[in-house]
């Protein structure tokens, strides 16, 4: 081995042999191990040279498929936060490709066992058999594809789990079930186009470890946010050139791919944890720790560990792992888990830091879509609405406010009002346009739509955490019955709710998502966590396709309703009136009486409409009417006849009959209802 090139962190294959780089500002040496096939370590060579902190080596003849990790000799001394211990085989944090996943066992730990880890003797066990190796890759090409490149205003995203997608998908091969190749399965993809998607949101697919807790309980880890490689995929999924021939089908069909993606913690966990990576190589530079105790991690996370992003490996770690998800494998856009901390300082949140700002600005993702998840366990972690201009936000606040709403919560209708005006309150004095409020009813995370309309307590027993795990408030209501029901009348009415709540989703302003299984009646049992279950809970139950193809079909109307009407998703807010190229653009509250809604009507009425208009010099115009009848009892709604505008047409309504109907300029609705009226 010679010296390499310090540039190019991870494996690097180049012309006659392959150049190893690492990070690692405490390590005294760093050694380079190679394994066969079946994990037998065949070689150990010292990284010859070490330039600002990273160590790097070059070995000629070294090709694909090698197999590989580090071991770092340094300081161990965990009362002062230092972690290195050779015995401990390394993931190499750049590695594009792993082969194996963790197990759980005493060797993986760097201290002895029963002893505080800061006080703890160091373990001298080998923890090769039970970590994941590091495999040489072929040299990264960009993507060749064309993207499809949705405008932010036309897209609708759809939100799955991959493996939870494709396990019970009739049309999936057994053999590509769980796996990427069975999310680029024809029939699956013409599906999700088909529902009007635009683009896809797949949960964590960066490689990942189970946690210890539910080893022992014999389940996995099903949603993925416990990340262990931020460029590797999760070995259970596929390869790396699996991961990205989906991408390409995906883009094939016309639809983007979003990542969600959890830089904010590791699976390395808290102090107790087991040594797989960061831990050996530079504990204090990819974690933050206790200033006055830096045995112990700060846990803004809950998952044990943070990620300290104040650190410049860690930017750069996470930066060019964005690149190589966006330029290599044709990734369009991420979804940051707990994204606040990529913005905490020791002292708190802050807009401008510099992680952020590097994101935003690296040319190297350019027009690459950016959601956070604008919050974190940590204090003042709630940064709903404080993200850089260049991203969008999971409004949580919206989805609150309509499950209240329809479940029938007083003063509601003024806070829907103003979500379904795409959020102003939150995103207007920061120049965002409407959206960059990412709305939705649902997600992974808590009741599936259909068990928001039919539990109002959380069923995590089989998570084996005594039920005390997941949301305890849902905002959700039973309707008398908890659980399932074979009263028609019963599931007639939440039939409905769950149609009032996706039509409120796809006819607000903003950027909606749905929760993929929503548009056809997917449960978990009452599950609202269902992290752990990686089986027929978690899994989409595709019969209810069959048990009631009506409503799949009611949600493409919608969605290509919201497709058809630009009146429902404009690039910037309109308060009263706004000249927007063009047109001249009107929105209206409407009430009972069909005049303009005030003051404390908002907190006593629940039935209202919203029209929108939209007049051109030419005298021509363009209006819709949302009507709204959030009470229990049928209403008669004024809706007044638009001006320039042919008479009112019923495009779409959440009623189980007929007795909607325009009579001149009233109309009427049956209770707990949603109608769409169209005038051109």
């Amino acid at each position: 081995m010679r010296a390499g090139d310090p540039e190019l962190q991870g494996s690097t294959l180049l012309a006659d042999g392959t150049n190893f780089a690492i990070y690692s500002s405490v390590a005294e040496s760093v050694e380079l191990c190679f394994f066969d096939d079946k994990r037998n370590q065949t070689q150990v060579s010292a990284l010859p040279e070490c330039e600002h902190g990273v160590w790097h080596g070059f070995m000629p003849g070294c090709g694909v498929g090698q197999r590989y990790g580090y071991r770092v000799h340094g300081p161990f001394d965990p009362e002062k936060g230092l972690r290195c211990n050779p015995a401990k085989l390394l993931i190499d944090p750049y590695s594009r490709e792993l082969d194996g996943e963790f197990v759980w066992d005493p060797a993986a730990f760097d201290f002895v066992a029963g002893g505080p880890a800061g006080k703890g003797s160091i373990c001298s066990a080998d923890s090769a058999a039970f970590v994941p190796l590091s495999v040489v890759t072929h040299k990264d090409s960009a993507s060749a594809r064309t993207r499809p490149s949705i405008p932010w205003n036309e897209m609708v995203v759809y939100e799955c789990n991959l493996r939870g997608y494709t396990m019970r998908h009739p049309a999936v091969p057994v053999t590509d079930r769980g796996r990427f190749d069975g999310m680029r399965n024809k029939d699956v993809l013409a599906y999700i186009k088909a529902l009007g998607i635009t683009s896809i949101e797949l949960m964590p697919v960066q490689a990942f470890a189970d946690e210890h807790h539910l080893a022992q309980r014999g389940l996995r880890n099903f949603w993925g946010y416990n990340t262990i490689g931020f460029f590797a995929p999760m070995p259970r999924y596929g390869t790396s050139t699996e991961l990205r021939d989906m991408v390409n089908a995906i883009h094939d069909t016309g639809l983007e791919v979003i990542l969600d993606v959890a830089y904010n913690h590791t699976a390395e966990g808290g102090s107790h944890g087991p040594t797989i990576s960061f831990r050996g190589i530079d504990n204090l530079a990819y974690y933050r720790t206790l200033h006055d105790a830096p045995a112990e991690y700060v846990n803004d996370t809950g998952c044990g560990n943070t990620v300290n992003a104040d650190h410049p490996q860690v930017q750069k770690l996470i930066l060019d792992s964005l690149a190589h998800f966006t330029q290599n494998m044709g990734v369009d856009g991420f979804r940051f888990d707990l994204a606040t901390i990529l913005g905490r300082h020791d002292h708190g949140f802050s807009t401008t830091h510099p992680l952020l700002e590097a994101i935003s600005s690296d040319e190297r993702l350019e027009s690459t879509k950016l959601i956070a998840e604008p919050w974190d366990p940590g204090p003042g972690g709630y940064q709903l609405g404080n993200f850089p201009q260049s991203w969008a936000e999971w409004n949580d606040q919206y989805r609150d406010t309509v499950r209240k709403f329809w479940r029938g919560d007083d003063g509601v209708s003024g806070p829907l009002a103003q979500r379904m005006h795409g959020s102003a309150d939150l995103f207007e004095n920061s120049c965002r346009p409407p959206f960059a409020s990412v709305n939705f009813i649902t997600s992974h995370d808590g009741f599936t739509l259909q068990d928001n309309v039919s539990y109002e307590h959380r069923h995590n027993e089989a998570n084996g955490e005594d039920n005390q795990d997941g949301h305890g408030h849902n905002y959700s209501c039973n309707y008398g019955t908890e659980g399932d029901s074979d009263d028609p009348e019963l599931n007639s009415l939440r039939r409905r709710q769950r149609l009032n709540m996706l039509a409120t989703l796809l006819l607000s302003q903003g950027t909606p998502m749905l929760l993929a299984g929503d548009e056809f009646g997917n449960s978990q049992q009452g599950n609202n966590n269902a992290y752990a279950q990686d089986n027929e809970t978690g899994w989409l139950d595709w019969s209810g396709l069959q048990d009631d193809p009506e409503f799949v079909k009611q949600v493409r109307e919608l969605i290509w309703l919201r497709r058809e009407s630009p009146l429902l998703r404009f690039d910037d807010y309109v308060h009263g009136s706004l000249r927007l190229g063009k047109d001249n653009i009107e929105i209206s509250w409407i009430n009972r009486d069909g005049e303009h809604k005030h003051g404390d009507e908002w907190a006593c009425s629940r039935a209202f409409t919203l029209q929108i208009k939209s007049s051109n010099d030419r005298g021509q115009a363009t209006v819709i009417a949302i009507a709204i009848n959030g009470d229990h009892e049928p209403a008669t709604l004024r809706i007044p006849e638009p001006h320039d505008a042919t008479a009112w047409r019923i495009a779409f309504t959440s009623c189980d009959d007929l007795v909607d109907k325009m009579s001149g300029d009233s109309l009427d609705v049956t209770g707990r209802s949603i109608t769409l009226l169209l005038s051109d």
